[in-house]
């Protein structure tokens, strides 16, 4: 199939946007419980069934240390550790010893590997790891229930809460090195951070299975640091130093409607950035480095959250923080946060974003670099920030739907996200670059963190779980609903159901996405009007809407919209709001087409000057030295000429590959071969370019790979 082929400047920023629309809680709408969604979408499915029966017991596996040639985790070799130290505290009483605090580094590791002692090993967060596995582990049970995985994840679960002490704490680097030190470096030392994943687990898992246990280990921690931390005279002024709790707290209070929780997290972020930092008091030799300047940007502390305007630092804490941020405009109705986080997503999507939807320029502290530097090859883009802003940008269309905040969290999940994982689900990118000479990764030391093949495993491992729990969850990024309205921002086979004034309501969703943008809906809502609001993909240029089967209705005077009456829909932000009563006989068919497209980047992005990125709806396309050969560098497209779109398989993985025409600069017929040569015009060979799925790279072996290639 040849189509045309459409020349864009700026990454999908030729689209304008009016920033949503003032805070309103008649917008406000929350995610569909999983409990009410059945996706049976041909190509999420697959990737939540590769998560359910490969990923989820490689990754068990992997926290037990059982994975050959893979980084040993540690994880729950802690927790038994303290599990047992916890038992020997109970049985000992008062003669019991607590062990007297020993830093043994950020990162301890065995002198022995064969023989371990009971101590703590891995990073000082290796906790989370077990939390966002358990995550994972209750989102596939709401769509997959599984005897086996319960019972395992039940016994785990018991290991897990026989470490937590009498008081409530929960935290195993602590409990085995000495917990006369918790909470003196919140900054560096990850506690709040693993009660964040810790309380996103515990929910997840009781939501699943109406079982309580961790919930209530959870609960029990979540009070204990409640009653530590806060305004009041006496507690503790600090926050986190890696941010996750401020969200994770929200969700414990909407599942608990306990309002401590949702104070500690307003709390977390009302503090955060105040000066006299906090964090002085941990660390003195800060303010001799930088006595007058702004301290702790790494850790988004360096101002008040309301007073940022830029994305800075760390880009997980980042995203992470601004997702905790939403979270507490959205509860509170507080419009100067909320303006906070709107300042922050224009920053980052308009001069920080990466067309694959990866964040995060330098792996100098996984950090955000300045605007407009995106380098390719030294990309950090780091698998776990894809998913961040994912959760950011969910929470921006729950305070306001607007096309271009699902238009991001689609960028991100199609791209950077499943290009995390091998199509086996058995090895991962922590690092997401959009440009790779395998070579330069091996050599070149400023190029040793990005890796041209998947790796089995990884010390610091939150990359491969938060890819497990994103995925096992991905309805709940697809689908809001608030009383009368089911927001559809992802296109998504699903089979739904939903509750309006007390009528239930079913809605059936097939899609043909990522490779065809045809969309069926069917709804029955009896007598009971009901409105769908249909998100407009930013990037389809056309699109068609029809209703079939419906009694009485003329054609409208939209092209674009034909079977419905004018006072039964209406576009708002993006969105296609149709309000009716919606009969099972009637079938709503959508089509967007897609387009071949290809893209310039501004003109501030110095590495992508004289270059161009080709996209197809939601998927980003790279090439590949397995289908172009090697010498990536030496190719350039001519975008003018026909293009064909046509089926290809990537290790039994059916896509669409884009072949365009172009030219291969012939450096063989230069003689002899010389460093530096006179201008002249380059002998070039006309060639077939042939670009494949960005997420499908590296699953052939090692090999060059491009996002950007010459014009």
């Amino acid at each position: 199939m040849y189509g045309t082929v459409r020349l864009f400047r700026f990454v999908r920023l030729d689209l304008i946007f009016d920033g949503g629309f003032a805070m309103n809680k008649n917008n406000f709408s929350s995610p569909l419980s999983l409990r009410n969604v059945q996706i049976t979408d041909t190509f999420w499915k697959k990737e939540m069934e590769l998560v359910r029966t490969e990923v989820i017991p490689y990754q068990w596996a992997a926290l037990n240390d059982q994975v050959e040639g893979a980084a040993p985790s540690f994880c729950m070799h802690n927790f038994k550790a303290a599990g047992k130290l916890n038992k020997e505290k109970k049985e000992l009483g008062t003669a019991f010893k607590e062990p007297a605090y020993t830093f043994r580094g950020f990162e301890a590791l065995p002198e022995d590997p064969k023989h371990l002692d009971d101590k703590f090993y891995g990073f000082v967060f290796q906790d989370s790891d077990f939390y966002k596995w358990i995550e994972a582990v209750g989102y596939s049970l709401t769509q997959h229930p599984d005897p086996q995985l319960e019972s395992i994840a039940d016994g785990a679960i018991d290991i897990v809460c026989a470490a937590q002490q009498e008081d409530g704490y929960l935290d195993t680097y602590y409990i085995l090195n000495g917990k006369d030190r918790i909470f003196t470096n919140l900054r560096d030392h990850h506690e709040l951070y693993c009660l964040g994943h810790l309380l996103e687990g515990a929910v997840s898992y009781y939501q699943a299975t109406g079982k309580d246990k961790l919930l209530k280990a959870a609960s029990r921690y979540a009070d204990y640091v409640a009653a530590y931390f806060g305004p009041e005279e006496g507690k503790c002024k600090g926050y986190p130093g890696h941010e996750i709790a401020e969200m994770a707290l929200v969700r414990l209070y909407e599942t608990t409607q306990d309002s401590k929780y949702l104070d500690l997290a307003k709390y977390f972020i009302d503090e955060r950035g105040k000066q006299p930092y906090y964090f002085d008091k941990e660390h003195p030799e800060e303010v001799k480095k930088n006595p007058n300047g702004l301290r702790y940007a790494y850790n988004q502390a360096h101002l008040p959250v309301r007073e940022q305007d830029e994305a800075v630092g760390h880009a997980v804490r980042a995203v992470y923080l601004y997702s905790g941020m939403a979270d507490i405009a959205r509860l509170t109705e507080d419009d100067t946060l909320f303006d906070a986080c709107k300042r922050l997503w224009d920053n980052m999507v308009q001069k920080k974003l990466y067309i694959t939807g990866g964040i995060g320029g330098t792996h100098m502290g996984e950090a955000f670099s300045f605007n407009y530097d995106l380098p390719n090859d030294t990309a950090y883009a780091e698998t776990c920030a894809s998913i961040g802003l994912v959760f950011f940008a969910r929470r921006m269309l729950e305070i306001c739907p607007d096309v271009q905040y699902a238009d991001v969290m689609e960028q991100a999940l199609y791209n950077t996200v499943l290009a995390g994982m091998a199509l086996d689900g058995k090895s991962f990118f922590y690092v997401n670059p959009l440009e790779v000479l395998p070579e330069a990764c091996h050599k070149d030391e400023r190029k040793f963190h990005v890796k041209p093949v998947r790796q089995k495993w990884f010390g610091c491992a939150c990359c491969p779980p938060n890819l497990a729990r994103t995925l096992s969850s991905v309805s709940s990024y697809a689908f809001t609903e608030k009383d009368d309205t089911l927001f559809v921002h992802l296109y998504i086979g699903s089979d739904i159901k939903k509750t309006v004034n007390g009528t239930d309501v079913s809605v059936r969703m097939t899609s043909e996405f990522p490779w065809n943008g045809k969309v069926t809906l069917q709804a029955d809502s009896a007598d009971t009007p009901f409105t769908l609001a249909l998100r407009i993909p930013g990037w389809c240029t056309s699109y068609q809407v029809s209703l079939l089967g419906a009694a009485h209705n003329p054609i409208s005077g939209s092209e674009a919209i034909t079977g419905l009456d004018a006072s039964e829909y209406t576009i708002k932000n993006g969105y296609l709001y149709i309000t009716r009563k919606w009969k099972e006989s009637e079938t709503l068919t959508l089509d967007f087409p897609m387009e071949i497209q290809v893209w310039n980047a501004n003109p501030n992005v110095r590495e992508d000057i004289g270059r161009a990125a080709v996209t197809r709806g939601p998927i980003t396309y790279c090439l590949e030295e397995a289908d172009n050969g090697c010498d990536l560098h030496l190719l350039t497209l001519d975008w003018n000429a026909p293009a064909q779109v046509r089926d290809f398989t990537v290790c039994g993985e059916p896509v669409k590959e884009i072949l365009m025409q172009g030219f291969k600069e012939d450096k063989e017929k230069e003689a002899p071969q010389r460093l530096y040569r006179p201008v002249q015009t380059a002998e070039k060979s006309p060639v077939t370019l042939r670009f494949i799925p960005y997420y499908t790279w590296a699953n052939r072996g090692e090999n060059e790979m491009s996002v950007w290639v010459r014009v």
